[in-house]
């Protein structure tokens, strides 16, 4: 346990990698998969390419996590002996996880809890969470931590484009992705979340190729605003096409610090179906 007694909480929809909650002792929870037939927790027992593979029969809904869950962890954490929690969520303009956890954090007692919204997606995220259990190893205050984290937020930025809009359509998430007719034309938007953690239109390419062209330039752009920087590439059952973007990427930047590569939460996969594409970039100095 480090010497502030913080614990580290995250939801599922930010997708930590794995090997990065075990390294730093996270606790998770999973939102809510929700089939005709039954609801699964968010990769814990249901992955992305089963959702994939049955979107062609039922597109299943996506639910928050269980308040009982989230009151389930912070008993746990107790009696963990932390005495301090920063749970840090998906975009409060995507889902209503951050409220949730806030709302029952206020009322719960025994443990300093604040949480932070960081109004992103996935690992974009999952970068603040990340960057949080640093500072936490490295032995940062409470406050102080609350306070950098918060600042940080800014320092994240994601590009991704989907194959088609028809699932973000269906599942109410199209944002301010207005549907530009993008089926009809082969128009592919490179879709990012605004400071209110909306999804919204950067840009507008034609075509497969061209938009993950875009997407590259797009990441390289807002990198260059740092000097240093960790990179994400995240796929939706596109794992070659991810590839080689990342390819690209290393090819084109530098000054990478970490470099994090993964499937999209079975959740996330839901509302973007099969065929996205995403780049996270985190700028560090």
């Amino acid at each position: 346990m480090n010497k502030h007694k913080i614990a580290l909480l995250v939801d599922s929809c930010i997708d930590v990698p794995q090997v990065l909650i075990d390294k730093y002792g996270m606790y998770t929870i999973p939102l809510k998969i929700i089939y005709s037939d039954g609801e699964y927790s968010d990769g814990v027992d249901i992955t992305a390419d089963e959702v994939y593979a049955k979107l062609k029969t039922e597109i299943p809904k996506t639910s928050l996590p269980s308040g009982t869950e989230i009151i389930e962890k912070f008993d746990q954490i107790k009696a963990n002996g932390y005495e301090k929690v920063l749970a840090v969520t998906l975009s409060s303009g995507l889902s209503g996880t951050h409220n949730l956890v806030t709302m029952l954090s206020k009322e719960y007692e025994g443990l300093d809890i604040r949480t932070i919204d960081t109004l992103n997606i996935g690992i974009a995220g999952g970068f603040n969470a990340i960057q949080a259990a640093e500072f936490i190893e490295a032995g940062m205050p409470f406050e102080e931590l609350v306070g950098t984290v918060e600042r940080n937020i800014s320092k994240v930025k994601v590009f991704f484009c989907v194959d088609t809009l028809e699932y973000l359509q269906k599942g109410g998430r199209i944002g301010l992705v207005a549907s530009i007719l993008g089926n009809a034309l082969n128009l592919k938007p490179i879709i990012s979340c605004n400071d209110e953690g909306i999804y919204y239109n950067l840009a507008k390419v034609r075509g497969r190729k061209k938009s993950l062209e875009k997407i590259v330039e797009l990441a390289k752009e807002f990198s260059l605003t740092g000097k240093k920087y960790n990179i994400a590439v995240c796929h939706g059952g596109a794992a070659e096409e991810a590839e080689g973007v990342k390819v690209e990427l290393k090819k084109q930047l530098p000054n990478i610090e970490a470099f994090v590569e993964g499937q999209i939460s079975p959740a996330l996969g839901v509302h973007t179906g099969p065929g996205l594409i995403g780049v996270a970039v985190q700028i560090i100095e």
